[in-house]
C-alpha cells in the first residue's frame, strides 16, 4: 500500500484530498497544525469508508518541528517510505503591500513556501533512492495571474510553481513527478469575506469550485494513469483566468 502524506490534511482541500487519496486504496497520513477535533473528524471518516491512515502533528511553517517529526515517524516506520507528498497547507493574510506589515509577508511566505522546502526536502531522498514518487503542490490562481491585495500570496505560490517546475527536471530520470494544481475559488474557508456574487459573474462556468473537485485531479496526478505528466500546473478554476 502506498503512502501518502497531505499537509493541513485535515480541512478543505486537503481534506478533500486526503478522503479521495484514502478512498484510491493509499495509506494517507493527515498533517495538521493545531485543530486536533477537526484532525480526529477526517482521520474517522476515512476508516469508516474502509480507508486507511494516521494523523502527524507538525506546523508545515516551523522547519525545526517539521523535520523532528517526519524523522521520527520514518525512524518508527523503517521498512516504509512516503512515496506520494501534496503540498497543499496554506494560509492568507490579504492586505494592500503598502499597508502590509512584516507579519503579514512572513507567515504567509513561511506557511506557504518555506513549508515546500521543509517538507519536500524531508521526503524526497527515500523517494529518490526507490525511485518513485509523486508530489502535488497546490498553488492558486493568483500565483499565476496575482490578485490585489495578495502580494504575500501571490508571491507564496508564484514561487511553489517554479520550483515545481524546477525539481520536476531534477528527479525526473528517478522515475518521479512533480506537478501542480492551482485552484481559482473553491468553497472552503480560504475565501471566507469573499462576495461570491461578484466573482461568480466572471467565471465562465458561473459558480464557485468543489473541494472535491480539486481532489479528484490530484488523485489523477499521483496515480499511475499520469506517469508522463510532469512539471505541469492544471487550473482548476472554472475557466477564470484575467
Amino acid at each position: 500500500m502506498k503512502i501518502a502524506l497531505v499537509t493541513g490534511g485535515s480541512r478543505g482541500i486537503g481534506k478533500a484530498v486526503s478522503l479521495k487519496l484514502a478512498s484510491d486504496g493509499l495509506h494517507v497520513i493527515v498533517n495538521y497544525r493545531s485543530n486536533d477535533v477537526e484532525a480526529v473528524k477526517t482521520l474517522e471518516i476515512i476508516k469508516e469508508n474502509g480507508g486507511s491512515g494516521e494523523l502527524l502533528k507538525f506546523d508545515v511553517a516551523n522547519r525545526s518541528e517539521v523535520r523532528t517529526v517526519i524523522d521520527g515517524w520514518k525512524a518508527a516506520n523503517p521498512e516504509k517510505f512516503i512515496e506520494v507528498l501534496v503540498n497543499n497547507a496554506g494560509i492568507r493574510k490579504d492586505n494592500l503591500l503598502m499597508s502590509m506589515d512584516d507579519s503579514e509577508w512572513d507567515s504567509v511566505i513561511n506557511t506557504n513556501l518555506n513549508s515546500f522546502y521543509s517538507v519536500t526536502s524531508s521526503v524526497i531522498k527515500e523517494m529518490m533512492y526507490n525511485k518513485s514518487g509523486r508530489i502535488v503542490n497546490i498553488a492558486s490562481l493568483s500565483g499565476i495571474k496575482g490578485l490585489p491585495g495578495q502580494t504575500n500570496y501571490s508571491a507564496s505560490k508564484a514561487g511553489m510553481i517554479g520550483a515545481t517546475k524546477a525539481l520536476a527536471q531534477e528527479v525526473g530520470r528517478r522515475g518521479m513527478t512533480v506537478n501542480v494544481v492551482a485552484p481559482g475559488f473553491i468553497h472552503t474557508e480560504m475565501i471566507e469575506g469573499i462576495n461570491e456574487s461578484d466573482f461568480r459573474k466572471l467565471i465562465p462556468l458561473g459558480r464557485f469550485g468543489k473541494p472535491e473537485e480539486v481532489a479528484n485531479v490530484v488523485s489523477f496526478l499521483v496515480s499511475d494513469s499520469a506517469s508522463y505528466i510532469t512539471g505541469e500546473v492544471i487550473s482548476v478554476n472554472g475557466g477564470l483566468y484575467t
